[in-house]
């Protein structure tokens, strides 16, 4: 499980004549969560949702507050071990161009410890799972945009970690590579995964995500099951809880 604890990050922006000011990019989130559960993270452009998502994969800092991994009931303190147990995709990551997928998620193996014959089961598993095998033996550099991006997720999985935090997986792709990264997802939140997924497109949310967190200027402004924010809102989609929720005209940074 993991869970954060009223987590700010203060930033310093420029404003007119050279005078600067901070501001809180996320300003008192607390969630949790559990294996087994995909939580949604939405929000409109610059809301604080690839700042919440750095602090909860332990990429950044807090200004202030506490991001806690809880493994089979008890507390992990040391950080690597913490890191060792997630899976984080951001679209900024880069991949080695040169090498090809297996290359890559060979050498990745070997950062993490795994030997040589839990490598190559791992590596078979997941390009059966992505679909990879018409070209996972292909340099990076040559894959389309969909394939890359099955490419960056894969490097997420070779050490079968316990959670996942992913950043708009989606973006950009198309309908079949999308499909694939949906119902894997799905797989591996039945066996016990837990999994934060940030994405803008709404209907994805409702199909994939048990839970729902709208962010809006660093700040949680509604949270719960989709049926939850039915009730509450009188909507009858997210898209529409959305809209009414959240005004993305006035979404000031990220």
């Amino acid at each position: 499980m993991l869970v954060a604890d009223n987590l700010v990050k203060t930033f310093v922006k420029n404003e007119k004549r050279g005078r600067k000011a901070e501001f809180n990019a996320v300003d008192g989130i607390s969630i949790k969560v559990a294996e087994g559960e995909i939580v949604g993270v939405l929000g409109a452009n610059g809301a604080g949702k690839t700042t919440l998502l750095r602090m909860l994969g332990g990429l950044m800092k807090p200004t202030s507050g506490e991001v806690t991994f809880l493994l089979d009931g008890e507390q992990l303190l040391d950080e690597l071990k913490i890191k060792g147990q997630i899976g984080y995709l951001s679209g900024n990551t880069k991949l080695y161009g040169r090498l090809s997928t297996r290359e890559l998620l060979s050498m990745i193996g070997s950062i993490h410890g795994l030997d040589n014959p839990e490598i190559e089961k791992r590596i078979d598993e997941i390009s059966d799972v992505l679909n990879m095998g018409d070209f996972i033996d292909n340099r990076i550099e040559k894959l389309s945009t969909g394939q890359t991006q099955r490419a960056s997720i894969s490097r997420c999985l070779i050490h079968n970690p316990r959670m996942y935090i992913f950043d708009e997986p989606t973006l950009g792709l198309d309908i079949i590579s999308s499909s694939a990264i949906i119902e894997f997802m799905k797989k591996e939140k039945k066996s016990g995964k837990g999994v934060v997924y940030s994405t803008h497109y709404m209907e994805e949310a409702e199909y994939l995500c048990d839970r729902i967190v709208m962010i809006d200027r660093g700040r949680i402004v509604k949270m719960g099951t989709l049926d939850e924010l039915k009730t509450e809102t009188g909507k009858e989609n997210l898209r529409e809880i959305f809209g009414s929720l959240i005004d993305s005209k006035e979404a000031l940074y990220e």
